[in-house]
């Protein structure tokens, strides 16, 4: 089976290193002697910076020529940037029939128990997306109720405080303004 691997450290991260991901990746390759690698894509680049994540984009493209039969990554948050992503980028690779594994979570696609499982964890993480945006609502409208002030903090730019303040509108304030 023609594999490319696939591995990403998010720029925010300083302390992740590509090769951890490769090392795995190329060790999980030996213990399947018919496979053989294709190609290698790498990214530096955070999971939502699509476009900083060029071989990403050529891995697509790649998988839409069918010049591998698999991509390997060493986890799935590795490839996918959002829950709805994966299954979106899953149902592209269908037609071309390139099938997904992960060496960590041991995903393999080329089975029907894999897809099961890959579908039935999107789902999980999907509900738990749900709950957490549930979670939050819950607690904004409780601290909308007790009058705290929510979203981000009122910006104040070289230490000085603007205020608005109301002028009566007579003509005489009006003179005093364009003054000002």
């Amino acid at each position: 089976m023609r594999i490319a691997l696939y591995a990403r450290v998010s720029t925010r991260d300083k302390d992740q290193n590509l090769e951890t991901q490769l090392v795995r990746l190329w060790d999980f390759m030996k213990a399947h002697p018919d496979w053989h690698v294709t190609k290698q894509y790498v990214n530096t680049a955070s999971a939502n910076d699509v476009g900083r994540r060029i071989a990403w984009r050529q891995l697509l493209d790649d998988a839409a020529k069918k010049r591998f039969d698999a991509v390997l990554i060493f986890k799935l948050d590795r490839a996918f940037r959002s829950v709805k992503h994966m299954p979106d980028t899953l149902a592209v690779w269908d037609p071309p029939h390139v099938s997904f594994l992960s060496s960590q979570e041991g995903f393999d696609t080329t089975t029907a128990l894999g897809r099961l499982l890959l579908n039935l964890l999107a789902s999980l993480a999907e509900f738990e997306l749900k709950l957490i945006r549930e979670r939050v609502t819950a607690g904004m409208d409780r601290a909308k109720r007790e009058g705290k002030r929510i979203g981000r903090p009122i910006k104040q730019s070289d230490g000085i405080v603007r205020e608005i303040v109301q002028v009566p509108s007579n003509s005489s304030n009006l003179n005093l303004i364009e003054r000002l």
